[in-house]
């Protein structure tokens, strides 16, 4: 998911506050055993720019989403271009499946795709769709919408910017009836966050009816930002970068049940009485025990990110604190866990000084004693900088990932992102990475083996998977 103009021009804000702190009782290490790879860099052109987060396929394919580039005839942004819908194939050729046009089809496709089983892949642009949304200052609110295997779009909803919400960013689940279901950050409850919303977790059948399963008010949530995830009961988890705590304001943890009666799990306090995490940006991971995982962008003990679990009884425990300079800063993205326990993320910033100042962000690992391994830090070169995604991670460890700035002079000076891949060594086969898929209208937990000649994707139309079952990317 990349984040917005307001998101970005806040997150340099905090990242520069936060340098100073440069202290931890937690330990962090630089790893010398990895490979960094650029696979891809984007012009800026019809290629696209900025880029954001990937699946994969079993064959070891790469599909994503660039908020700018490609049409360009829309000359929105820094780049030019309204977006496009793009395939990485093992050698790092890229085709362009898609370049939105800003219209009714939707424009700035802020995060990554769903794949079914036959191929289609699904997501949104956060404007587009309806251009007289009030909210959108003639942009439109946004869309939901499917692109065939053709390469062919069909928007299946349009947001009007009020009650139904407005600008998706986060990505979408599916059910095996082919239900889809997502958040958009503002719309919603009007008088919340006025005029604009405060946002809603939204549900679009296979007809295009959309619902709204739950509007926020502020406090209970505001600004939901990233993707839901589900157990085997059917109930929706996610998290608001807004609202909960009513002196903190620093977002919240939040679980809402099939009848949409939502209960707050955690409120985040950082900066009232806590360093427990601010600003959860991230979508979740729920591993088989109930356990949550996932990051929030400030807080934390140096005020630079956390990396946190939330257990079924909503006890929060902060696995990590950034530092910033030796390790990172603002962790804006998910992370994903393998077989053994380990985390592996990105951070948007800190590191050495640079992208305009706040750093150029890390790619790191975290055991299961919280001991911190950065394997890669970014410096707005040719390697990229600023990574815009969570990653993806192959059966022999490798891990895959964007960037939203570096490599080059284009898209305002920063250079138009890239895709890359490191290659820990030595390399280890047969790991199994945990991840929520939708199966029928219940949902189901699985665990995922990832390919051995891929990378793992994101099947969502699974029939009845119990939490033994296995499950391999569609092709």
């Amino acid at each position: 998911m990349k984040p917005s103009c307001f998101t970005y021009a806040i997150a340099l804000l905090l990242v520069l506050w936060c340098q100073p702190f440069t202290m931890s009782q937690q330990m962090a290490t630089q790893s010398p055993s990895v490979h960094y790879q650029v696979l891809h860099t984007f012009q800026g052109g019809a290629d696209g720019a900025l880029p954001s987060s990937l699946i994969g396929d079993a064959a070891g394919n790469l599909y994503g989403t660039a908020y700018e580039g490609g049409n360009s005839d829309c000359t929105y942004g820094p780049a030019g271009g309204c977006g496009v819908v793009f395939k990485l194939d093992k050698t790092g050729k890229e085709s362009v499946l898609y370049r939105f046009k800003g219209g009714t089809d939707g424009a700035h496709p802020a995060t990554g795709l769903l794949r079914d089983a036959a191929g289609n892949l699904y997501g949104t642009a956060e404007h587009g769709g309806e251009l007289s949304c009030g909210s959108g200052g003639g942009l439109g609110c946004g869309v939901v919408f499917k692109l065939d295997t053709a390469s062919r779009e069909t928007v299946l909803y349009s947001f009007s910017g009020g009650a139904d919400g407005a600008f998706p960013v986060g990505p979408l689940l599916r059910d095996e009836a082919g239900n889809l279901y997502g958040a958009a950050p503002l719309g919603g409850n009007l008088g919340c966050n006025v005029p604009f919303g405060c946002g809603v977790v939204f549900k679009v059948d296979t007809t295009g009816k959309q619902t709204v399963l739950h509007a926020f008010n502020g406090g209970d949530g505001q600004n939901p930002q990233a993707g839901l995830i589900a157990d085997s009961s059917g109930n929706l988890y996610g998290t608001t970068f807004l609202g909960g705590d009513p002196v903190c304001l620093c977002g919240l943890v939040f679980k809402l049940d099939k009848s949409g009666k939502e209960t707050v799990l955690h409120n985040f306090k950082a900066f009232h009485g806590g360093r427990d995490g601010a600003y959860p940006y991230a979508d979740l991971l729920l591993d088989e025990q109930g356990n949550l995982y996932s990051t929030t962008y400030g807080g934390g003990f140096f005020d630079n990110g956390t990396v946190f679990k939330l257990d079924k009884a909503g006890k929060e425990t902060v696995l990590y604190g950034f530092k910033s300079k030796s390790d990172g800063a603002a962790p804006y993205f998910a992370v994903i866990r393998d077989g053994t326990g380990n985390l592996y993320g990105t951070t948007f910033g800190g590191g050495p000084l640079g992208c305009g100042g706040p750093g150029c962000g890390a790619v790191f690992k975290l055991d299961a004693s919280g001991k911190e391994t950065t394997l890669h830090h970014f410096t707005g070169e040719a390697d990229g900088g600023n990574p815009s995604t969570a990653l993806v991670r192959d059966s022999v460890g490798n891990l895959y990932g964007a960037t939203y700035t570096g490599a080059g002079t284009g898209c305002g000076g920063l250079g138009c992102g890239v895709v890359f891949k490191i290659t820990p060594s030595p390399q280890r086969k047969q790991v199994h990475q945990e991840r929520l898929v939708g199966g029928d209208q219940n949902f189901h937990t699985v665990v995922v083996p990832l390919n051995e000649s891929g990378v793992t994707g994101t099947p969502s139309s699974i029939a009845k998977p119990s939490k033994s079952s296995t499950l391999t990317s569609s092709t």
